[in-house]
Protein backbone atom coordinates (compact mmCIF):
# COMPACT_ATOMS: atom_id res chain seq x y z
CA UNK A 1 0.00 0.00 0.00
CA UNK A 2 2.77 2.27 0.74
CA UNK A 3 7.19 2.26 0.71
CA UNK A 4 7.16 4.66 3.12
CA UNK A 5 8.32 3.61 6.29
CA UNK A 6 6.90 6.81 8.37
CA UNK A 7 3.19 4.60 7.60
CA UNK A 8 3.86 1.15 7.62
CA UNK A 9 2.81 1.06 11.74
CA UNK A 10 -0.88 2.22 10.50
CA UNK A 11 -0.17 -0.23 7.10
CA UNK A 12 0.33 -3.08 9.54
CA UNK A 13 -2.82 -2.44 11.65
CA UNK A 14 -4.61 -2.12 9.37
CA UNK A 15 -4.05 -5.38 7.84
CA UNK A 16 -4.54 -6.87 11.12
CA UNK A 17 -7.43 -5.93 10.88
CA UNK A 18 -7.98 -7.37 7.57
CA UNK A 19 -7.21 -10.53 9.62
CA UNK A 20 -9.29 -10.13 12.33
CA UNK A 21 -12.46 -9.24 9.71
CA UNK A 22 -13.11 -5.71 11.78
CA UNK A 23 -12.75 -2.25 10.81
CA UNK A 24 -10.66 0.57 11.94
CA UNK A 25 -12.98 3.45 11.80
CA UNK A 26 -12.28 7.10 11.40
CA UNK A 27 -14.31 10.50 12.06
CA UNK A 28 -13.14 14.07 10.69
CA UNK A 29 -13.55 17.11 12.47
CA UNK A 30 -12.26 20.94 11.54
CA UNK A 31 -12.91 23.58 13.07
CA UNK A 32 -13.74 27.16 13.33
CA UNK A 33 -15.56 27.60 9.84
CA UNK A 34 -17.13 30.60 9.27
CA UNK A 35 -17.14 32.04 5.25
CA UNK A 36 -16.03 30.38 1.97
CA UNK A 37 -12.52 30.30 2.04
CA UNK A 38 -9.77 29.23 -0.61
CA UNK A 39 -8.26 26.70 2.87
CA UNK A 40 -12.08 25.46 3.20
CA UNK A 41 -11.93 24.82 -0.49
CA UNK A 42 -9.29 23.02 -0.42
CA UNK A 43 -10.23 20.66 2.29
CA UNK A 44 -13.90 20.26 0.85
CA UNK A 45 -11.98 19.15 -2.35
CA UNK A 46 -9.58 16.68 -0.81
CA UNK A 47 -12.34 15.07 1.84
CA UNK A 48 -14.91 14.72 -1.22
CA UNK A 49 -12.06 13.45 -3.83
CA UNK A 50 -11.33 10.45 -1.14
CA UNK A 51 -15.21 10.40 -0.13
CA UNK A 52 -14.36 11.10 3.73
CA UNK A 53 -17.56 13.14 5.73
CA UNK A 54 -16.48 15.84 7.80
CA UNK A 55 -18.01 17.59 10.01
CA UNK A 56 -17.42 21.55 10.35
CA UNK A 57 -17.58 22.98 13.14
CA UNK A 58 -19.26 26.11 12.38
CA UNK A 59 -19.09 29.51 14.60
CA UNK A 60 -22.70 30.97 14.50
CA UNK A 61 -22.20 34.54 15.41
CA UNK A 62 -19.95 35.38 12.72
CA UNK A 63 -21.16 33.10 9.82
CA UNK A 64 -24.19 33.63 6.82
CA UNK A 65 -25.36 32.17 4.01
CA UNK A 66 -22.33 32.22 1.82
CA UNK A 67 -21.25 29.34 3.81
CA UNK A 68 -24.58 27.64 3.17
CA UNK A 69 -24.43 28.65 -0.95
CA UNK A 70 -20.66 26.55 -0.36
CA UNK A 71 -21.91 23.54 1.44
CA UNK A 72 -24.58 22.90 -0.81
CA UNK A 73 -21.80 21.81 -3.40
CA UNK A 74 -20.01 19.71 -0.72
CA UNK A 75 -22.89 16.47 -0.01
CA UNK A 76 -20.21 15.07 2.40
CA UNK A 77 -19.98 18.17 4.90
CA UNK A 78 -21.94 18.17 8.21
CA UNK A 79 -21.95 21.33 10.14
CA UNK A 80 -22.23 21.08 14.09
CA UNK A 81 -22.36 24.24 16.52
CA UNK A 82 -19.11 25.97 17.50
CA UNK A 83 -20.18 27.98 20.82
CA UNK A 84 -21.58 31.25 20.19
CA UNK A 85 -18.66 33.48 18.78
CA UNK A 86 -15.53 31.85 19.46
CA UNK A 87 -14.87 34.87 22.09
CA UNK A 88 -12.64 34.11 25.44
CA UNK A 89 -14.71 35.51 28.35
CA UNK A 90 -11.75 34.05 30.80
CA UNK A 91 -9.36 36.69 33.09
CA UNK A 92 -5.49 37.08 31.65
CA UNK A 93 -3.70 34.24 33.18
CA UNK A 94 -6.39 31.54 32.24
CA UNK A 95 -6.90 29.25 29.86
CA UNK A 96 -9.06 30.77 26.83
CA UNK A 97 -12.73 29.46 27.47
CA UNK A 98 -16.25 30.78 26.01
CA UNK A 99 -18.29 28.51 27.94
CA UNK A 100 -16.68 28.85 31.19
CA UNK A 101 -18.47 29.77 34.49
CA UNK A 102 -17.29 33.58 33.71
CA UNK A 103 -20.38 34.55 32.75
CA UNK A 104 -23.68 33.33 34.17
CA UNK A 105 -25.25 30.18 33.39
CA UNK A 106 -28.30 31.49 31.90
CA UNK A 107 -25.90 33.53 29.75
CA UNK A 108 -24.10 31.23 28.26
CA UNK A 109 -27.18 28.97 27.40
CA UNK A 110 -28.94 31.96 25.87
CA UNK A 111 -25.77 31.84 23.80
CA UNK A 112 -25.83 28.25 22.92
CA UNK A 113 -29.39 27.65 22.49
CA UNK A 114 -28.94 31.32 19.83
CA UNK A 115 -26.28 28.99 18.00
CA UNK A 116 -27.53 26.60 17.81
CA UNK A 117 -30.90 28.07 16.64
CA UNK A 118 -29.02 30.23 13.87
CA UNK A 119 -26.87 27.15 12.28
CA UNK A 120 -29.94 25.07 11.52
CA UNK A 121 -31.88 27.65 10.51
CA UNK A 122 -29.09 28.68 8.14
CA UNK A 123 -28.05 24.78 7.21
CA UNK A 124 -31.56 22.76 7.93
CA UNK A 125 -30.87 18.72 7.34
CA UNK A 126 -26.49 19.55 7.24
CA UNK A 127 -26.88 20.30 10.84
CA UNK A 128 -26.01 18.16 13.56
CA UNK A 129 -27.16 19.18 16.89
CA UNK A 130 -23.47 18.63 18.25
CA UNK A 131 -22.04 21.46 20.49
CA UNK A 132 -18.27 21.75 19.87
CA UNK A 133 -16.90 24.39 22.79
CA UNK A 134 -14.47 26.66 21.49
CA UNK A 135 -11.02 25.86 22.67
CA UNK A 136 -12.22 22.04 23.58
CA UNK A 137 -13.24 23.30 27.04
CA UNK A 138 -16.48 23.70 28.59
CA UNK A 139 -17.77 24.32 32.15
CA UNK A 140 -18.27 20.72 33.64
CA UNK A 141 -21.70 22.07 35.21
CA UNK A 142 -23.40 23.06 32.33
CA UNK A 143 -23.45 19.82 30.44
CA UNK A 144 -26.70 18.77 32.41
CA UNK A 145 -28.25 21.86 30.80
CA UNK A 146 -27.39 20.66 27.11
CA UNK A 147 -30.59 18.47 26.42
CA UNK A 148 -32.62 21.25 27.58
CA UNK A 149 -31.08 23.67 25.04
CA UNK A 150 -31.54 21.21 22.33
CA UNK A 151 -28.61 19.40 21.69
CA UNK A 152 -28.02 15.36 21.55
CA UNK A 153 -24.61 15.70 21.66
CA UNK A 154 -20.68 16.93 22.78
CA UNK A 155 -17.72 16.78 21.38
CA UNK A 156 -14.29 17.95 23.03
CA UNK A 157 -10.73 16.55 22.57
CA UNK A 158 -9.49 13.54 24.54
CA UNK A 159 -11.02 10.51 26.11
CA UNK A 160 -14.22 10.70 27.21
CA UNK A 161 -16.46 10.26 30.94
CA UNK A 162 -19.63 8.98 31.65
CA UNK A 163 -22.39 11.75 31.21
CA UNK A 164 -26.10 12.43 30.13
CA UNK A 165 -25.61 12.84 26.68
CA UNK A 166 -23.44 11.39 23.49
CA UNK A 167 -19.59 12.76 23.39
CA UNK A 168 -18.12 11.95 20.13
CA UNK A 169 -14.87 13.09 21.06
CA UNK A 170 -11.52 13.89 18.31
CA UNK A 171 -8.66 12.07 19.79
CA UNK A 172 -5.89 13.25 17.69
CA UNK A 173 -5.20 17.14 16.66
CA UNK A 174 -2.70 17.25 13.89
CA UNK A 175 -1.54 20.62 14.59
CA UNK A 176 1.07 21.61 17.10
CA UNK A 177 -0.30 24.52 19.30
CA UNK A 178 2.82 24.20 21.18
CA UNK A 179 5.37 24.34 19.21
CA UNK A 180 5.74 26.34 15.60
CA UNK A 181 2.18 26.13 15.08
CA UNK A 182 2.46 24.32 11.86
CA UNK A 183 1.57 19.89 11.09
CA UNK A 184 2.80 17.70 14.26
CA UNK A 185 5.77 15.56 12.86
CA UNK A 186 4.07 12.66 10.35
CA UNK A 187 5.46 10.02 12.47
CA UNK A 188 4.15 10.79 15.91
CA UNK A 189 0.64 11.25 14.39
CA UNK A 190 1.15 7.84 12.84
CA UNK A 191 2.17 6.94 15.95
CA UNK A 192 -1.06 8.41 17.72
CA UNK A 193 -3.43 6.76 15.21
CA UNK A 194 -2.52 3.29 15.64
CA UNK A 195 -2.55 3.66 19.17
CA UNK A 196 -6.01 5.31 19.36
CA UNK A 197 -6.64 2.46 16.64
CA UNK A 198 -5.48 -0.23 19.28
CA UNK A 199 -7.70 1.45 22.05
CA UNK A 200 -10.51 0.94 19.98
CA UNK A 201 -9.67 -2.25 19.14
CA UNK A 202 -9.87 -3.46 22.94
CA UNK A 203 -13.22 -1.04 22.95
CA UNK A 204 -12.25 2.28 22.69
CA UNK A 205 -13.98 5.03 20.65
CA UNK A 206 -12.96 5.29 16.55
CA UNK A 207 -10.08 7.53 15.93
CA UNK A 208 -11.40 11.25 15.87
CA UNK A 209 -9.31 13.21 13.68
CA UNK A 210 -9.33 16.96 14.49
CA UNK A 211 -8.04 19.75 12.07
CA UNK A 212 -8.50 23.63 11.37
CA UNK A 213 -8.29 24.10 7.92
CA UNK A 214 -7.56 27.70 8.17
CA UNK A 215 -3.89 27.36 9.68
CA UNK A 216 -2.85 24.39 7.80
CA UNK A 217 0.79 24.69 6.60
CA UNK A 218 2.11 22.06 3.02
CA UNK A 219 3.13 19.50 5.74
CA UNK A 220 -0.89 19.03 7.21
CA UNK A 221 -1.90 18.77 3.81
CA UNK A 222 0.01 16.70 2.74
CA UNK A 223 -0.46 14.35 5.86
CA UNK A 224 -4.16 14.22 5.28
CA UNK A 225 -4.01 13.26 1.58
CA UNK A 226 -1.47 10.07 2.38
CA UNK A 227 -3.70 9.49 5.23
CA UNK A 228 -6.81 9.42 2.88
CA UNK A 229 -4.79 7.29 0.30
CA UNK A 230 -3.95 4.82 2.68
CA UNK A 231 -7.57 4.45 4.78
CA UNK A 232 -9.72 4.66 1.40
CA UNK A 233 -7.91 1.67 0.07
CA UNK A 234 -8.59 -1.14 1.90
CA UNK A 235 -12.17 -2.67 3.30
CA UNK A 236 -10.31 -2.68 6.41
CA UNK A 237 -11.11 0.95 7.57
CA UNK A 238 -14.39 3.29 7.24
CA UNK A 239 -14.71 6.79 7.60
CA UNK A 240 -18.15 7.28 9.56
CA UNK A 241 -20.24 10.39 9.08
CA UNK A 242 -20.86 11.95 12.43
CA UNK A 243 -24.68 11.37 12.40
CA UNK A 244 -23.54 7.60 12.38
CA UNK A 245 -21.66 7.83 15.47
CA UNK A 246 -24.77 9.67 16.89
CA UNK A 247 -27.10 7.48 15.79
CA UNK A 248 -25.67 4.34 16.71
CA UNK A 249 -25.35 5.59 20.68
CA UNK A 250 -21.61 7.01 20.83
CA UNK A 251 -20.17 6.68 24.09
CA UNK A 252 -21.99 8.93 26.75
CA UNK A 253 -19.34 11.11 28.71
CA UNK A 254 -18.24 14.32 30.03
CA UNK A 255 -15.17 16.65 28.69
CA UNK A 256 -11.77 16.59 30.32
CA UNK A 257 -10.03 19.28 31.30
CA UNK A 258 -8.40 20.55 28.17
Amino acid sequence: MTSDPIWQPLVEELARRQRAGRKAEFWLRDDDAVDPTLALDRLLDLTGEFTVPVTLAVIPALTNEKLVVRLDQAPHATVAVHGWAHRNHAPEGEKKQELGAHRSREVVLDDLGRGLLRVTGLHAARAVPMLVPPWNRIDAGLVSDLGSTGFTALSVFGPPKPAALAVINSNVDIMDWHGPRGCRDHGLLVQAIVAQLQRAFDGGEPVGLLTHHLVHDESAWLFLERLFEITTRTEACAWLPIKTLIGCGAAKAVPGKG
